[in-house]
């Protein structure tokens, strides 16, 4: 059941274990660590923010992770020098310790449905088609009056596809992704393994795309965020990518993170 919202408000978790729980943390991008933009290449980090991350990391013993569904190459790029745990294109690539992330080429009928997609971008102002190569994008947030014929379309090539891909909705989005990936899938897998077994995790995301992660933690009896407005299972809201990033940095330059620091946030 969704909270009422308001930027203002933040719903308190049903769940609050003891603020000194060692935590796992699990960071979305997109619309989480930076605010979203008109089209994907447009997004801009507040370079503050890869540092304190890599000074979190250290705090948390390595358990912390990005989750995404941009390519692990991407998040790369955005955080770079740092190159953080990732589960990227919504867990269909994960890279763990370092390890790199092979991303296999996509079967002909992905190719064919991009090309699809392309030929309705081309042919509508504003629509964008973002290829991640194992997955694609149509984006249509600088043309929402085509949102309900470009859902119909997505819908249709996501049939054609067939059990092997499903279809992933988001904000003025939605993508053909392999049906065996999720985020919920990622992080479950992530505690599991290594630095991550044994800790509380905190998932922090933004869209319905997150809403599997959101379960999985809570399962996990771990806390779950939302940021922003919108009908949630998360148990926990804060207003913004801003008020999460100045939460990172206090965090960052204090040296602690807690459960207690997203609640008192």
């Amino acid at each position: 059941m969704s909270q009422a919202f308001t930027p203002e408000f933040v719903a308190k978790p049903a769940l609050q274990p003891e603020a000194a729980t060692p935590i796992a943390l699990f960071l979305d991008f997109d619309g989480t660590l930076v605010e979203i933009a008109p089209s994907p290449e447009q997004v801009r980090i507040d370079r503050r923010v890869p540092a304190a991350l890599d000074a979190l990391r250290q705090q948390l013993g390595g358990a912390l992770a990005l989750v995404s569904g941009r390519p692990v190459a991407f998040l790369d790029a955005m955080m770079a020098p740092y190159r953080f745990d990732a589960a990227g294109l919504h867990g269909a690539q994960i890279r763990i310790g370092g390890e790199e992330a092979p991303l296999a080429g996509p079967s002909e009928a992905l190719r064919e449905a991009t090309r699809a997609m392309v030929r309705f971008a081309n042919g509508h102002v504003g629509v964008i088609v973002e290829d991640k190569r194992q997955s694609v994008a149509l984006h249509w947030r600088l043309a929402p009056a085509l949102a309900e014929e470009a859902v119909a379309l997505m819908e249709g090539l996501a049939e054609r596809l067939g059990p092997a891909m499903r279809l992933q909705r988001g904000k003025a989005v939605a993508e053909l992704v392999p049906a065996a990936a999720s985020k919920g899938n990622a992080i479950r897998g992530l505690l599991g393994q290594g630095v991550y077994a044994g800790r509380l995790p905190v998932f922090i995301g933004d869209d319905v795309t997150d809403e599997d992660g959101f379960a999985a933690v809570d399962a996990a009896g771990g806390l779950s965020i939302r940021i922003g407005a919108g009908e949630t299972r998360a148990q926990h809201r804060l207003a913004s990518p801003t008020v999460l990033r100045r939460i990172l940095l206090a965090a960052a330059e204090e040296g602690g993170l807690t459960l207690d620091s997203f609640l008192r946030g």
